[in-house]
């Protein structure tokens, strides 16, 4: 059981959680996706549906599906009906009843307010479960990685490791890019956080290096 943060939407969560539940199951881990909130298109949910070969309806999937496209709190503002955090609960139990390795996907960012008093990180620390941190590879993620990782381990949560997400092929002209993995884990040498490692653009299977460094997790 896992859940995956990101330093901000559109980062890559979806695309990481489905190379991680594919390649949990073939090597015969029963691993399925949990994406407790949709705000707008069920896209992401669909996508790990799928990639848990459809072992969980779409609704077991993603209970709480907003149609606003915004974060939780302001979807359930202007759609007049609050998050049903009791369904997300409910769904939780019977989903870590029924499968050894659930990967929860968080929406949005770590503080996007699901309640007005309630949001993300409250929501993983309620589940109690170690975090893996999910960054795009671009200018500014030193900033919003190390801002992200204090908020985690603040909530007393254990961070998992971090991974660079590179959304579009790296220009070799790039530096920030090319350098952002070695300066991040220079930073966070001698702490017990490891940099996982990039994905690369398109990449359709976890890179082995990485898999190698969770599948203890889920052992």
């Amino acid at each position: 059981m896992i859940f995956i943060t990101g330093t901000d939407t559109g980062v890559g969560k979806t695309h990481f959680s489905c190379l991680l539940i594919r390649q949990l199951r073939a090597t015969g881990v029963s691993a399925v996706g949990f994406k407790p909130i949709c705000c707008g298109d069920r896209d992401d949910a669909v996508q790990l549906a799928k990639a848990s070969d459809d072992a969980l309806t779409i609704n077991a999937c993603n209970p709480v599906w907003m149609r606003f496209p915004a974060s939780p709190y302001t979807s359930s503002i202007i759609e007049e009906r609050p998050i049903d955090l009791g369904q997300i609960r409910m769904d939780w139990e019977a989903l870590r009843g029924r499968f050894p390795a659930v990967i929860v996907e968080g929406v949005g960012g770590w503080q996007v307010p699901i309640h007005r008093d309630y949001n993300t990180g409250d929501l993983a620390r309620e589940l109690g479960l170690p975090v893996l941190l999910i960054a795009a590879n671009r200018l500014g993620v030193l900033n919003h990685t190390l801002l992200t990782l204090h908020a985690i381990q603040s909530a007393g949560l254990t961070c998992a490791g971090i991974i660079l997400n590179n959304l579009a092929p790296i220009c070799p002209d790039d530096p920030t890019c090319l350098t952002n993995q070695s300066v991040l884990e220079d930073l966070l040498h001698g702490t017990p956080v490891p940099v996982l490692g990039e994905i690369e653009t398109g990449q359709s299977v976890l890179p082995k290096a990485i898999f190698e460094k969770i599948h203890p997790l889920f052992l």
